[in-house]
């Protein structure tokens, strides 16, 4: 039977045929918490009363939502991972060392893993061809214990991509075009699976981009083949032999197909509070922007600091505006340093932040005050995600925000 990707691995973990509304146990090749969800995950787990994590090397506490500790009970719950940790000899990933998907994708995810985590996006793994998706802290408690979990196989929708983007135009307005396409719960508990050719000549840092927002739409995964550009990622990252080549069957079969041509897009902008509320940057020109933010799961690469560093460079950050970078992890920053895109920021009047969330979440590092706007390359806008309900959050690509940071107000890139 021809299958879709989803399909394909599913079947190869579980060793059986697999359909659409199966219902499937399968190993789990990697656990993950954060520091928001790991202590409730670890409670859930010793509560379950096993007497030991059933793959303590592939299952990972990341610290890295509130890092540095901005308070006392923060502080403490990382205490509390940490000595969980090295009690049950779990991998440590602590203050400074990145973000949780961030580093997955460095060091760990491989196509056809079959991936859970404590977070909406462990999708974004799927951007080097993994089934990887978020799940409550009670089932990543199980997943922690017996090494597997269970799943409904879902349907797939095809996103077929073609044409090549315009210059200032990114994967991220890629995905921000599909969720205000199809809605918030256009693709709930569905598989995102992307391909054609637009998506072959798409370097894995913009897979990750794209996979990592599929949540956005309500979707339980969403996946790109394993292919050549998987190769070369992998390759970059001293892991080439965690390739395999993993595509969809020619003749799968999906429930539905989606066409974007790439040519035809255009910088686009999430208004606030949701993220399917696009818009074309045109018709939200000239908004003021209080802060920009630059960085996250979704926006930290280093291909994210060059975009910024190429439209700032020379420049000046608009003085009524805040311009807050923080890389995905210290290999970012790193090679950051070394290309001259942070100095390039800084002299441009950029606030470089740890390795880490940082500002995404509004638990510190740029929480905003009543009233005023953030232009993010986050992945969410909701009502006070960003630490005050009283705030306004706009999403974006990193062009699109750079290119606000200078004018202070929202602005198209293509026009700086």
């Amino acid at each position: 039977m021809a299958k879709t990707l989803t399909e394909k691995i599913l079947s190869m973990k579980t060793g059986l045929e697999v359909k659409p509304g199966d219902i499937v146990v399968s190993p789990v090749d990697w656990a993950l918490v954060q520091d928001t969800t790991g202590p409730l995950t670890v409670r859930e787990f010793l509560s379950l009363g096993l007497p030991k994590l059933a793959n303590p090397t592939h299952t990972i506490l990341f610290i890295d939502h509130a890092a540095p500790s901005p308070q006392k009970q923060l502080s403490c719950d990382h205490t509390f991972l940490r000595k969980f940790a090295k009690d049950y000899g779990a991998v440590l990933s602590d203050v400074g060392e990145g973000v949780c998907h961030q580093i997955m994708a460095e060091k760990y995810a491989r196509p056809g893993d079959v991936i859970v985590g404590a977070d909406s996006h462990t999708v974004t793994a799927g951007g080097l061809g993994a089934f990887a998706t978020g799940m409550g802290s009670s089932d990543v408690a199980a997943a922690f214990g017996l090494g597997k979990t269970w799943f409904r196989v879902p349907e797939t929708y095809f996103i077929r991509l073609t044409g090549k983007l315009q210059r200032h135009v990114t994967a991220k307005d890629v995905i921000l075009h599909l969720i205000g396409m199809i809605g918030a719960d256009g693709a709930t508990y569905k598989s995102l699976e992307f391909g054609g050719p637009g998506a072959a000549a798409m370097p894995v840092t913009d897979r990750l981009t794209i996979a990592n927002m599929a949540v956005e739409a309500g979707a339980k995964v969403g996946l790109f083949p394993s292919d050549d550009a998987t190769l070369e990622y992998l390759t970059q990252q001293g892991r080439s032999q965690d390739h395999i080549r993993l595509f969809a069957d020619e003749d799968a079969v999906y429930e539905r197909v989606i066409d974007i041509d790439l040519a035809a897009l255009e910088p686009t902008v999430a208004r606030p509070h949701t993220v399917d509320n696009t818009a074309a940057v045109g018709e939200l020109k000239g908004i003021k922007v209080d802060q920009v933010f630059i960085g996250t799961c979704t926006n930290g690469r280093l291909e994210d600091l060059k975009l910024a560093a190429d439209i700032l460079r020379g420049k000046r950050r608009n003085p009524a505006t805040r311009l807050l970078v923080a890389p995905a992890s210290p290999r970012v920053m790193l090679a950051g340093m070394r290309m001259g895109y942070i100095q390039d920021l800084v002299q441009a009047g950029a606030t470089i932040l740890p390795p880490g969330c940082a500002g995404c979440l509004g638990v510190h590092q740029g929480v905003l005050g009543d009233g005023e706007t953030c232009l993010s390359t986050a992945n969410r806008n909701f009502l006070g995600r960003m630490g005050n309900p009283e705030g306004l959050i706009y999403l974006a690509s990193t062009p699109t925000a750079a290119a606000s940071a200078v004018t202070g107000v929202i602005t198209d890139p293509r026009e700086v």
